[in-house]
């Protein structure tokens, strides 16, 4: 891979693939030094890259390895709320906008379980589409949905359940 494809590649999805670490680290820092790793990693090896999925999906995908062996290389685990928030009625991506909603939302997907955590937040945070999810997992688009699905009623019930 050239420069110029590098910087394209990079300044075309760095914002993404930030984002995408950011929902899973939590941290600024740490999301900004995984997204570094992962463009190294990728232009590293972009012989890998055999353009079955779109660059964002094929980025985002390594950036969840960089993050877990980031995670191990520490010795971490992300914390556990002991009590999960309310929600109300709206649907919960129109929540996101109120950001008092939003850190509820969070708190709430901080405690759900694998994989519904991170398919919500791939499509809701990170704005992927169900067929890169389903690359990233692996697994087909009908899967994504059917799971992204189940993460909205897991985290809606939640909300409804407990209040902050």
């Amino acid at each position: 891979m050239n420069s110029e494809t590098c910087e394209r590649m990079y300044n075309a999805h760095y914002m993404r693939v930030f984002s995408y670490v950011m929902t899973m680290a939590g941290d600024r820092h740490l999301a900004e030094e995984v997204s570094q790793e992962t463009f190294y990693r990728a232009f590293a090896k972009s012989a890998a890259f055999r353009n079955e999925s779109d660059e964002v999906t094929w980025l985002c995908a390594i950036a969840k390895n960089c993050f877990l062996d980031e995670q191990r290389r520490r010795g971490k685990t992300a914390p556990m709320p002991e009590e999960l928030p309310a929600g109300d009625e709206k649907g919960i991506e129109l929540d996101t906008e109120d950001k008092d909603s939003s850190f509820r939302i969070h708190v709430a997907l901080h405690s759900m379980e694998e994989p519904y955590k991170e398919i919500f937040e791939l499509r809701v945070f990170g704005e992927l589409s169900f067929q890169q999810i389903g690359t990233i997992f692996g697994k087909t688009e009908n899967w994504a949905r059917v799971t992204y699905h189940r993460a909205r009623l897991k985290l809606q019930e939640r909300m409804n359940d407990h209040e902050i």
